[in-house]
């Protein structure tokens, strides 16, 4: 039986919010800040998703290291959307509780990793 990963899990759920948010955002003609927040979201999962097929410990810390950066990025992007209006309460409420889980996930993974 597979083994469960909840970080890939998570964080793909997470892309699928991301361009689902995405969408709504170029309803709203928005298409610049959307677009950034869509690259760094998406690529959270990406990276995650590369490092199970690291070539050593320190490639997989390396590569979700990329990933708490994209999530960094994606925070900095959510917040901007919203403090300019093109986000809704609900919405940012929604949202970025998801994207600061992730933040801690993989601050924890990375941070174990580094000590075993």
């Amino acid at each position: 039986m597979a083994r469960e990963n909840i970080t890939k899990e998570k964080s793909f759920a997470f892309a699928i919010e991301i361009v689902t948010l995405y969408k709504i955002l170029l309803d709203r003609k928005e298409f610049v800040l959307s677009k950034q927040m869509l690259r760094s979201g998406t690529s959270i999962g990406a990276n995650i998703r590369e490092s199970e097929h690291a070539q050593s410990k320190a490639d997989f810390i390396h590569k979700l290291s990329i990933s708490l950066k994209e999530a960094n990025e994606t925070e900095y992007w959510i917040d901007l959307l919203f403090e300019t209006k093109y986000l809704s309460q609900s919405e940012f409420e929604f949202i970025k509780p998801k994207n600061v889980e992730l933040l801690k996930l993989l601050t924890s993974i990375i941070n174990t990793s580094k000590k075993t």
